[in-house]
């Protein structure tokens, strides 16, 4: 008799697993998402807000599949490099905007991931103008778009799931891997963040990053019905300074080791990036450790 095993944060038993077996002996013309879809419901594995995991549940299926305990189809769409391509219609440059901050009239933050037009613009300006690319996001995600009083675009922000782990992070909070594993979905990554390439503000993005980070759990708990108690980010040490992290009031609490999540032999080498953190509630660790 299998024990039972852990992934995905959730405990998968023998008769769950034959389960997916005979699904996918019964229905061989299903898709990935169409299993991930049905596995979700069956096991009622749903957000705070209701929404069915079925993103969470592809993952646990693939996890499943690379340990050889079950067989996916092949996929039907060969995945493209997300963290370099970018869609929707070019954005044009503008003329520079370079003012002190109290010139820019009313700021206004915004949260668009649901908002298809405005998602893609938040797609299409990161795509153009971030160095890292932008493919969109996977999972419990929210994106902000900055703008002043005339309405013009300044900035974009995005914040999805956070690393699964991060040494100095883990050590900061004082959790276990089982809380770590229980209470992740309550840390968001701030994986983007852009003031366009025309916009020369002072102090506009630490503004950014402080309003932002004010409302985001109230955003996330509406969205998702979850709160976020603490936010991470990752600085590439070589190429930024973080002065709007720092002057936000995030902490450095580290380095990351300059290897990759699927690096298992070490010999996958990524930038060493500080790791910045930002509590969203006084008593956080008690929260994250329960």
């Amino acid at each position: 008799m299998m024990e039972n095993l852990m992934v995905q944060g959730r405990c998968v038993s023998e008769p769950e697993l034959e389960q997916i077996r005979q699904w996918l002996s019964q229905h061989p013309d299903w898709s990935r998402w169409q299993l991930s879809r049905e596995l979700a419901r069956q096991w009622d594995w749903r957000n705070g807000a209701g929404q069915l995991k079925d993103m969470a549940a592809r993952t646990l299926l693939v996890k499943l599949h690379e340990r050889g305990l079950i067989g996916l189809p092949r996929r039907r769409q060969v995945p493209t490099n997300r963290m370099r391509c970018h869609s929707g219609e070019p954005i044009a440059g503008k003329e520079p905007i370079q003012c002190a901050l109290s010139e820019l009239g009313l700021l206004v933050v915004e949260e668009v991931s649901t908002q298809p037009q405005k998602r893609a613009w938040v797609t299409a300006a990161l795509g153009q103008f971030h160095y890292l690319g932008f493919g969109g996001t996977v999972g419990e995600n929210l994106q902000y778009v900055v703008k002043d009083g005339q309405g013009r675009e300044l900035a974009c922000l995005v914040f999805g799931a956070p690393a699964w782990k991060c040494q100095d992070r883990d050590q900061f909070i004082g959790w276990s891997a089982e809380q770590r594993q229980r209470n992740l979905d309550l840390i968001a990554n701030n994986s983007r963040f852009l003031i366009l390439p025309w916009v020369q503000v002072p102090h506009l993005a630490s503004w950014a990053l402080g309003w932002v980070s004010r409302r985001l759990t109230g955003d996330w708990q509406a969205k998702y019905g979850h709160p976020i108690h603490l936010v991470e980010t990752f600085v590439e040490r070589d190429r930024f300074r973080a002065t709007a992290y720092r002057a936000a009031n995030w902490l450095c609490v580290g380095e990351t080791t300059g290897r990759t999540r699927q690096d298992h032999f070490y010999s996958l080498q990524s930038p060493i990036k500080a790791v910045y953190l930002y509590p969203l509630h006084p008593i956080f660790r008690a929260r994250l450790c329960l």
